[in-house]
């Protein structure tokens, strides 16, 4: 595998933790528990709790196997001890477009994404298209479907 850098917030860096940590020390032993009693019971091949749990603990297992990478490839960068002038990973940008809406996105890590909370990884497009950018400089968003360009009015790190 590719070691490529997770980067991701303190808030989100403990999000990752507490999810690891319900699973492993939770979950997942209440369903050994389930599967054990289970087994117990006689034929496993029509046995829907057995069934059902030995799936369900794979799910688990695949799942910890995927935080605990991203755990450990994690780069922590806290947008409160950032100064730029710049678009850069942690930013909190307002942008204004051309029917004078405004729109906030912070740029956070890709296990962060909340589009709801206007939180966007660095790397996805408009991100992209964001970083390195200053106040005032306009920018060509490039969508799916169509193209649209806005303006950047404030770079806060928040």
């Amino acid at each position: 595998m590719i070691n490529i850098p997770n980067y991701i917030t303190p808030q989100g860096f403990k999000a990752l933790q507490e999810e690891f940590k319900k699973l492993f020390h939770n979950e997942r032993p209440r369903l050994v528990e389930t599967v054990s009693w289970a087994a117990g019971n006689g034929d496993r091949s029509e046995n829907s709790d057995y069934i059902y749990g030995k799936k369900r603990l794979r799910e688990i297992d695949r799942r910890l196997r995927f935080l605990s990478q991203r755990i450990e490839r994690a780069q922590i960068i806290d947008p409160k001890t950032l100064k730029s002038d710049r678009v850069v990973f942690g930013a909190t940008v307002t942008l204004i477009d051309k029917e004078g809406e405004e729109k906030v996105y912070m740029i956070v890590g890709e296990d962060e994404i909340d589009l709801s909370r206007g939180k966007i990884s660095w790397k996805s497009p408009v991100a992209k298209a964001l970083l390195n950018k200053q106040i005032g400089d306009e920018v060509l968003i490039k969508k799916p479907n169509s193209e649209s360009s806005v303006e950047i009015l404030k770079i806060q790190f928040l």
